[in-house]
């Protein structure tokens, strides 16, 4: 069965200031651009919807258009807005992703990964902590050192079968419940979730330094030897 794809990218993004960081430039295109190129041109997703800030749903700008089958104005929190994405794709799809917009770095390989474990069960992306990790209490007091060997830093796009996460976003909305990412609402219901190994340049784009980075990849030549290409779009 085909699968269809939600990109999140509602966010205000205050903490780079001024424009919203998904639609800042990176390389020569939007930050955003980058995720949806790699979901629409992928052979399994059939279907893609972006969800965004009320004004740019209301007037969206082509390049946007051209790269998603439906632009929808986002909630005032993130599950919300999953659920107004989702709620927005036709129900003709076996399984959905869902990815975080502010990651641009999205590769074809991880796509793949996902996809074909979270027909079965949901299945989101991980990586291996490399720095020790302490349980902190009040007043900076460490309560534990955290078995790293057992922890995952975990990314998107998260994969599910679409029928259950319409289910977990409903029954979240009726109890007003809020969740990071959207396997935390499988975990909650007592739903297995798969981890499959993450990608380390599938990195969030959240602060400046984040975006200096990202600036640093499109320069390097790391993304075109891991098969992650610049979109082909024009923009005004």
């Amino acid at each position: 069965m085909s699968a269809g794809a939600v990109v999140v990218a509602a966010g205000s993004g205050r903490r780079l200031g001024g424009v919203p960081k998904q639609f800042r430039k990176l390389g020569t295109v939007p930050l955003l651009a980058w995720s949806c190129h790699a979901l629409s041109r992928h052979s399994d997703i059939s279907e893609l919807v972006v969800v965004v800030p009320a004004d740019i749903a209301a007037a969206p700008p082509d390049w946007l258009v051209g790269l998603c089958d439906s632009v929808v104005e986002g909630g005032p929190t993130r599950r919300d807005s999953v659920g107004l994405g989702i709620a927005d794709l036709s129900g003709g799809h076996g399984t959905v992703l869902v990815h975080d917009g502010a990651r641009p770095f999205l590769s074809a390989r991880l796509i793949g990964r996902v996809l074909e474990t979270c027909r079965d069960c949901p299945a989101i992306p991980g990586l291996p902590l490399t720095d020790t990790v302490k349980l902190v209490g009040e007043g900076g007091r460490v309560l534990s050192t955290l078995d790293r060997a057992r922890l995952r830093a975990v990314q998107t796009p998260q994969g599910f079968p679409l029928s259950l996460l319409r289910e977990l976003h409903e029954q979240a909305a009726r109890d007003d419940a809020e969740a990071t990412d959207d396997a935390f609402l499988a975990e909650k219901a007592g739903i297995p979730v798969r981890v499959v190994d993450g990608d380390p340049l599938n990195l969030k784009v959240t602060t400046g330094a984040d975006l200096a980075l990202a600036e640093w990849l499109v320069g390097s030549g790391d993304l075109e030897a891991a098969g992650i290409e610049p979109p082909g779009i024009e923009t005004s």
